[in-house]
């Protein structure tokens, strides 16, 4: 059985990759730390492990490369589809559990819950079938607050624990506050668009602001 963090987000674009290494930074201070992106889209233009490995400044067994790869920067099932090359859900968890059961797991979805991964799926049956809890990134700006409480509302109907959400940008306290109030969750953090991102300025952030009550650390214990 994994243990760790499934880092998901209420969009594409919203900050998933930079929060997952924030998280790595901040949870290998006390266990054995894995980053995975299981499924990769767009890989051209984005290749989502490769910056983990930098923003984290992660050792080669501290990141697991395999997974699906594609080119087209769309949703899984199209990307798929257009690649002629379907994606096998049970083929992916059966090589993250042929891995180490000692390291707590940061995995990153693509894109929102319910974007599709195949004709019968989606990331949240992903999330479901992993057994881990979900981290929710959500930007601060305006139209959060739906988007938030919407994906929160998608993870409780399908029983995935939510550890808490990462808010990513200017700071918004009331957006923040009702977050909170009205979804019953925890910001565990609130990240500003750093100007010079690298890996010693994401470390210090993530040891001063992220999950200062320790609750992720209990959770993963």
């Amino acid at each position: 059985m994994l243990r760790g963090l499934f880092v998901t987000g209420t969009d594409t674009g919203v900050g998933k990759t930079v929060a997952a290494a924030a998280l790595v930074h901040r949870c290998r201070t006390q266990f054995p730390v894995r980053y995975w992106k299981p499924i990769q889209t767009g890989i051209e233009q984005d290749d989502d492990t490769a910056e983990v490995a930098r923003l984290a400044a992660c050792s080669s067994a501290e990141i697991l490369w395999t997974g699906v790869r594609l080119e087209r920067p769309v949703s899984p099932h199209l990307a798929a589809k257009l690649a002629g090359t379907p994606i096998d859900v049970d083929a992916l968890i059966a090589a993250v559990n042929a891995e180490s059961a000692a390291a707590r797991w940061i995995v990153e979805g693509a894109g929102g819950v319910l974007v599709p991964v195949d004709e019968r799926s989606n990331m949240a049956d992903l999330i479901a079938r992993l057994g881990l809890p979900a981290v929710v990134v959500a930007r601060t700006a305006l139209g959060t607050i739906n988007h938030t409480l919407l994906t929160i509302e998608a993870l409780r109907a399908r029983s995935i624990f939510t550890a808490g959400v990462i808010m990513v940008g200017a700071a918004n306290a009331d957006n923040r506050d009702a977050i909170e109030r009205y979804g019953r969750i925890e910001v565990i953090g609130e990240m500003p668009r750093f100007a010079s991102l690298n890996a010693g300025e994401l470390a210090a952030w993530a040891a001063l602001n992220l999950d200062r009550n320790g609750r992720l650390a209990d959770l993963l214990r």
